[in-house]
């Protein structure tokens, strides 16, 4: 098997033609998916009709799938744990209200973030399989992290270099009105520090690393100069040159690296089902400073 790689955007995102998830993968083949992701950051499967079993199976190439702490909101599959669902339509197939607490918690995706920066090592990167896709929205966009640090004006430079920020999954609640996490999922995940510059462990370049759903202080800064600091920084960030915008087809899956990119969701009409089902690697280190 060979696979063929097709640019989308000058500065992240790929097509990668001739693999099919629901086979084996050889070792060339892995490597040629891992070059062009490193690559590439964003990698794009189209037309893969798998079940969750078998978009699971082929996440476990990159790593092991991430089950999701928070079981309070059924945002969890209960039939596939590791699989996550960013959907407005349950496992009973009944189309969910935006005034419900999952799709309260999902609506934090429309802001710029990298999944599970909240774990003490976040993670690798995700997959994201379009079973049903929205018309009306719903384009999933994502920023090469590397390039907005390059070109970070000095002031914001100055403010970064050598700092942490802190990353709280308990923030969703305070942004999107969703219940706050229970306590044992508090315990489960407690806040953590990371580097707000970081070095890749593969490709080894730097790259800006903040969440603004999770970032809610920076060292050395108080409460509104953190905030304001985190939106100067994602302005910045979200200029078009920088982004890759994918526009869905269904059965499309998309790869992509969360230790040097952000990505949002733009809205859609809440009465157009989407079902859209996330595996996450998990992270096999901590974050290296920069």
């Amino acid at each position: 098997m060979t696979i063929t790689v097709i640019p989308r955007h000058p500065a992240l995102g790929a097509e990668v033609c001739g693999v099919d998830m629901r086979r084996p993968m050889d070792a060339a083949v892995r490597q040629a998916v891992v070059d062009a992701w490193t690559e590439h950051l964003v990698l794009v499967f189209p037309d893969q009709r798998v079940s969750d079993q078998e978009h699971v199976a082929f996440t476990r190439h990159f790593g092991e799938p991430e089950v999701f702490h928070q079981t309070s909101l059924s945002l969890r599959s209960d039939r596939v744990k590791e699989i996550f669902l960013v959907s407005n339509v349950d496992e009973n197939d009944r189309l969910m209200t935006p005034a419900e607490p999952s799709q309260k918690q999902l609506s934090s995706a429309r802001q710029w973030h990298t999944d599970s920066s909240y774990r003490p090592m976040p993670s690798v990167g995700s997959l994201l399989h379009g079973i049903e896709i929205s018309r009306t929205g719903g384009i999933t966009q994502f920023i090469n992290m590397y390039e907005v640090y390059d070109d970070l004006p000095e002031s914001l430079r100055r403010q970064v270099e050598g700092r942490r920020a802190r990353h709280d999954f308990g923030m969703l609640h305070r942004i999107t009105g969703a219940p706050a996490p229970t306590k044992a999922e508090q315990a489960a995940m407690p806040a953590v520090w990371h580097p707000m510059v970081r070095r890749h462990p593969v490709s080894g370049r730097k790259s800006l690393y903040i969440s603004s759903i999770y970032n809610d202080a920076i060292e050395g800064l108080d409460e509104k100069a953190s905030i304001r600091l985190v939106e100067e920084l994602s302005e910045f960030a979200a200029q078009p040159h920088y982004m890759y915008r994918h526009v869905w087809e269904p059965h499309d899956v998309l790869m992509w690296d969360n230790r040097c990119t952000v990505h949002a969701v733009t809205p859609h009409d809440p009465t157009e089902r989407r079902v859209m089902h996330r595996t996450t690697i998990v992270g096999s280190e901590p974050v290296m400073a920069g």
